[in-house]
């Protein structure tokens, strides 16, 4: 009995470790296949990852053309699209920025053909005056190839007045050693960058040229006017005496047109006197011969002589002064300012209105002040009145030089003083001669 039931046992513990066999069986080859079939998709995921690695390297390296293909796997079509989206805009921005530098490249050059086909030199300095750049005129005048010219010193090449720096030039004579016959401007501005490095265009000019060409038309107005002098002054020596009845008795109807005859060859020989008295200024210097001059009396004087140009127009010349006052000037050319002022004032005031002539002083300086009440001068002119060759005779079609202001201003200057205009237009003009109180000994004019 005991027999059988252990023989039933073993049996059936034979039929359970078969059934367990085979369970483990069936679960090792379940995950086999599991197994084979994961790393078959871990292949193809590892397969696509070195895909999208490459395309990413080539792109890295500048290859925009390469495209991510779709592959067999979950959720890999998002994100090639996503990739591939990517690439597209980045070749198109580098398209973009390519055409970009090929325009901006084109530019450049347009720029340095411009700049190098210009007539005047440009040199870029740094704050130690080393050449950082220079176009090809400076080569030329400073007799150097443009790459040696590079790190050398301006100062080597160039010099400039005692009392100027390279950072200062305006219009300022410079000396180009290699070329000492020419005559040489330059004129310098500040680069101001983001890196915030000091760094100067020194702007050089070559105006020997234009030198010659403005001393032969000194040279031509020179001869002109002084040969023009000669037959005027005979002309007014004869209408003298013609009124003095040299020659016989004349009528009334005679003697107001022979006095009008001289007062225009008067007006005459001051415009071709004001012309050549320019010359001599810009050529040769002229010096003031001071003395003392009591200003009422001096002024007086110079209105009477005044009067009757403006009595044509009816102009008032009117003289305020509270006290005489002494001042040391040169007579001739004081009065040449103050003639050819009140002769504006009654060119371009209003005809039947004052004109006033009045002395006052003001710290360290005498000033005499010519004022009409007329058309006035506009901004936009009033500051280039004092400019030689300038005139507002055109607008208003009189006849005028411009250089009586300009000549006038330059003696002001010389005498040590100056000469300001204040206006309103439509209203009035005042200009104010003023001179020193005290001014220095041997005072010149002139360039």
């Amino acid at each position: 009995m005991n027999l059988d039931l252990l023989h039933e046992i073993a049996i059936e513990n034979t039929l359970i470790m078969h059934v367990i066999n085979t369970i483990v069986l069936i679960i090792l080859v379940t995950l086999l296949i599991t197994a084979r079939i994961t790393s078959k998709r871990w292949l193809k995921i590892n397969d696509y990852l070195g895909t999208i690695t490459r395309t990413i390297n080539s792109v890295r390296y500048g290859d925009l053309t390469k495209k991510i293909e779709k592959a067999e796997l979950p959720n890999s079509e998002p994100l090639a699209e996503s990739l591939n989206r990517m690439i597209e805009t980045l070749y198109d921005r580098e398209k973009m920025v390519s055409e970009y530098q090929n325009e901006l490249h084109r530019q450049n050059k347009l720029l340095e053909a411009v700049i190098n086909s210009l007539s005047d030199g440009l040199v870029i300095i740094d704050e130690n005056f080393r050449i950082l750049r220079a176009t090809p005129k400076i080569s030329e005048w400073f007799d150097m190839e443009g790459s040696r010219l590079m790190g050398e010193f301006l100062t080597d090449h160039m010099g400039i007045p005692f009392n100027k720096t390279f950072y200062n030039l305006k219009e300022t004579d410079v000396i180009i050693f290699s070329d000492k016959a020419s005559n040489f401007i330059a004129n310098s501005i500040e680069l101001k960058l983001e890196d915030k490095k000091k760094r100067y265009v020194i702007v050089i000019r070559n105006i020997t040229d234009q030198i010659e060409l403005e001393n032969l038309k000194e040279d031509f107005v020179a001869t002109l006017t002084h040969d023009l002098k000669v037959p005027i002054i005979a002309e007014t020596n004869m209408l003298e005496l013609f009124l003095n009845e040299s020659f016989g008795k004349i009528s009334e109807k005679q003697e107001i047109a022979l006095k009008n005859m001289q007062s225009s060859n008067r007006e005459l020989l001051d415009l071709v006197q004001i012309v050549l008295d320019t010359y001599k200024f810009r050529s040769q210097s002229i010096r003031l011969y001071h003395e003392n001059i009591m200003l009422k009396g001096f002024l007086e004087e110079i209105i009477t002589e005044m009067r009757p140009i403006a009595d044509k127009s009816k102009n008032d010349l009117i003289l305020n002064t509270e006290r005489d006052i002494r001042v040391l000037a040169d007579k001739i050319q004081l009065k040449r300012v103050i003639k050819n002022l009140i002769q504006n004032a009654i060119s371009y005031g209003e005809s039947k209105s004052p004109i006033e002539i009045t002395i006052c002083e003001e710290p360290k300086y005498i000033v005499i002040k010519v004022k009409d009440y007329g058309k006035g001068i506009s901004q936009e002119d009033i500051g280039k009145i004092f400019n030689k060759y300038y005139s507002a005779a055109k607008k208003f079609r009189k006849i005028g030089t411009g250089l009586g202001l300009y000549l006038s201003f330059q003696i002001a200057k010389a005498h040590g003083g100056n000469l300001t205009v204040e206006s309103k237009v439509g209203e009035f003009t005042e200009f104010s001669v003023k001179l020193p109180a005290s001014p220095n000994e041997n005072i010149y004019f002139g360039e």
